[in-house]
């Protein structure tokens, strides 16, 4: 193996492992605000903080697929990289609008605040839909078999629960109960994370 193919396997790996501690962090958080175990505005801080961390790493981490993936495979995972471009600017803007224009301000503009159905509750979920997306299209990428299966299994699941997503943004009436229906991208998102992280490891420990 070259160096720049040893070093895109690196790089892939440690954006794809700063990801999923990103998303397991917000899946934590997340879970712990709905069971009222933290508050305002640390919960939103905690939440919007890691899921803005999440972002650019995951892109780099697809960029990376894209170019050790096999020549008849590109267009999938070309793909990707364009859907987690999408993600990361819907998110990107939302999280430091968020963070920066909303919560230090207690008389912030109520355009720029996300709640159900607001202007930004929608660039939200168009994000996420992105995340789905991106990792629906580079399923093809991966084997199979072997230990890329694993992979390919959780960015499988982890693009299939888009229509859950649309009824927890989407649905006339929001409810925590209605957001409980998202639960299922704590477990597909941060394994769809780290099954990539152990592929580029397992990559760049190839000879």
């Amino acid at each position: 193996m070259d160096k720049t193919l040893y070093r895109i396997y690196r790089t892939g790996f440690w954006s794809a492992l700063v990801a999923f501690v990103a998303a397991a962090s917000y899946s934590v958080f997340q879970i712990l605000q709905i069971a009222g175990l933290i508050g305002r505005p640390w919960d939103e801080v905690l939440i919007y903080g890691t899921s803005l961390l999440i972002a650019a790493p995951f892109m780099l981490a697809l960029l990376a697929l894209h170019h050790v993936a096999p020549d008849d495979r590109r267009y999938w995972s070309h793909a990707a990289v364009l859907f987690a471009v999408i993600y990361v600017t819907y998110v990107s803007l939302n999280y430091a609008v968020q963070l920066t224009a909303v919560l230090p301000h207690p008389d912030a503009d109520p355009v720029l605040i996300q709640t159900p159905h607001s202007l930004f509750w929608t660039v939200d979920a168009l994000g996420y839909i992105a995340l789905g997306l991106a990792t629906l299209f580079a399923v093809p990428v991966f084997e199979r078999s072997g230990p890329d299966r694993w992979v390919r299994r959780f960015f499988l699941a982890n693009g299939l629960i888009i229509p859950l997503f649309l009824i927890v943004y989407f649905y006339p009436t929001f409810s925590t109960r209605l957001l409980l229906l998202g639960l299922p991208w704590i477990v597909t998102a941060p394994g769809s994370i780290l099954m990539l992280a152990l592929y580029f490891r397992r990559g760049s420990e190839r000879g």
